[in-house]
């Protein structure tokens, strides 16, 4: 299909001899996150083997796009069957519970919006099967844009803000990081580390081997299980899908550097353990581990954050993304930069549109029920 001057052309991924050089030539071309770079969906590709469709966006013989869609059927309330098409995620619960962030298409510098406009009249006129197109965690004003492209309904399925920290910026002040913190937040982490001080040094330690690197992915596994719980929709170390993405992913990764595992040591014991993601001189933090204190002026995650922060700005990286999430101390540790949301681009189904009826009425019966509590 045709789109302008552009032109869209697909294929199934596991046939495209070419996909892994295209990527990583458009990639350098691009300004992708790292759920956007091959590192992430390549690994994905290899590790899950989605039934996924290439994109293919072309400007002449010059590529300026890519995306991978995955169509499957969903079924909701035990009766409503809904044909879903997904951008970078597999439609399996279990799957998808690495949970991409920053989603969209690759697409060329100054051509992102040119190339999702290709895309989604692609998906929509060439592919006229599906019902929705689930597209998540997305930049929320990109959301909007593409619901403005398709002229479709948009559902909006989850919300979260974004914090992070500015490495740069902290730089070209010449400050510490520390003075950028609200007193507060400052106190709480200067105290903790006082008082962890007293069982031993307090220091940041990485491993020296992949080997080492899985074990500390693994120590991380018990807390993040404590504070999460291991139920459906909690923490990921419950999924033995979600810990073999990862798992393999470090074992790739962390000779290249794309990911880091960092020990928060107090003397002999660790504290804390963050695996981060890495990519152009972005950290982004996926997930940690706490030690579990009685004292509650000891702070593990706070002082960790904060040690952590510190450190990448002396190696020289840009910025310290939390990502998505409301938690309290990503908004006293960082500042906002935008909002994340997963939706659903629906077709006008009818089956779609009682879905909605019910589920507005259920919100109000539900808001009603609840401010009739508080009377």
């Amino acid at each position: 299909m045709t789109a302008g001057m552009l032109t869209v052309t697909t294929e199934p991924a596991a046939v495209s001899a070419t996909l892994r050089n295209d990527w990583l030539d458009l990639e350098h071309r691009a300004q992708p996150t790292v759920f956007l770079s091959w590192q992430w969906l390549g690994h994905w590709l290899h590790v899950y083997q989605p039934d996924a469709l290439v994109l293919r966006v072309s400007e002449g013989e010059r590529l300026v796009g890519l995306g991978l869609v995955v169509e499957t059927d969903e079924r909701r309330h035990g009766v409503l069957k809904s044909r879903c098409l997904r951008l970078h995620q597999t439609g399996h619960k279990l799957l998808d519970q690495i949970w991409i962030e920053y989603n969209g298409f690759l697409a060329e510098r100054g051509k992102e919006d040119a190339v999702a406009k290709a895309c989604l009249e692609h998906l929509c006129v060439a592919m006229p099967g599906w019902d929705e197109f689930i597209l998540g965690a997305i930049d929320a004003d990109e959301a909007d844009r593409y619901a403005r492209i398709t002229g479709l309904f948009k559902h909006l399925r989850w919300e979260a803000p974004c914090f992070g920290v500015d490495l740069d910026g902290l730089r070209r002040s010449g400050g510490h990081y520390l003075d950028t913190l609200s007193r507060n937040t400052r106190y709480q982490i200067n105290r903790a580390h006082r008082l962890y001080g007293e069982r031993g040094e307090v220091k940041l330690v990485r491993p020296d081997s992949v080997e080492e690197a899985l074990a500390a992915f693994g120590r991380i596994g018990p807390k993040h299980l404590e504070r999460w719980g291991n139920g459906p929709d909690q923490s990921g170390f419950a999924n033995p899908d979600f810990v073999r993405f990862h798992r393999e992913l470090i074992r790739a990764q962390w000779p290249e550097g794309g990911v880091d595992l960092v020990s928060v040591m107090a003397g002999d014991e660790e504290i804390a353990c963050f695996y981060n993601l890495l990519h152009n001189q972005v950290v982004y933090f996926y997930l940690g581990g706490m030690a579990v204190e009685t004292d509650n002026r000891l702070k593990p995650g706070l002082l960790g954050h904060s040690l952590c922060i510190e450190d990448y700005r002396h190696h020289g990286f840009h910025y310290y993304d939390f990502m998505g999430g409301d938690e309290r101390y990503k908004s006293n540790l960082g500042h906002f930069h935008r909002n994340l949301v997963q939706i659903a681009l629906q077709r006008p189904r009818f089956k779609l549109k009682l879905e909605d009826v019910a589920r507005r009425a259920r919100n109000r019966w539900l808001g009603e029920a609840s401010a009739n509590n508080e009377h």
